[in-house]
């Protein structure tokens, strides 16, 4: 599960990056699906982070894994 994660995470890292940011996965509980990431440059202070996650990172990944219930940022 956690090869599938990585490898989406891959694919957005382009866009956060194109910002001058970048998401760093942490970890994934097979239990509650919760997804941590860490976001980094510019996006870790960005006032638009938890959209980001949410409406970004966490869409995406719960769209192509049904098993993720969550992202959070730690």
């Amino acid at each position: 599960m956690e090869k599938q994660i990585l490898a989406l995470i891959q694919k957005i890292r382009p866009a956060l990056q194109a910002d001058g940011g970048d998401v760093e996965f942490v970890s994934f509980d097979e239990k509650t699906g919760i997804v941590k990431v860490k976001l980094q440059g510019a996006c870790a202070g960005c006032p638009m982070a938890t959209m980001t996650i949410k409406n970004g990172i966490e869409a995406y990944l719960k769209e192509s894994i049904p098993q993720v219930t969550a992202v959070e940022r730690v």
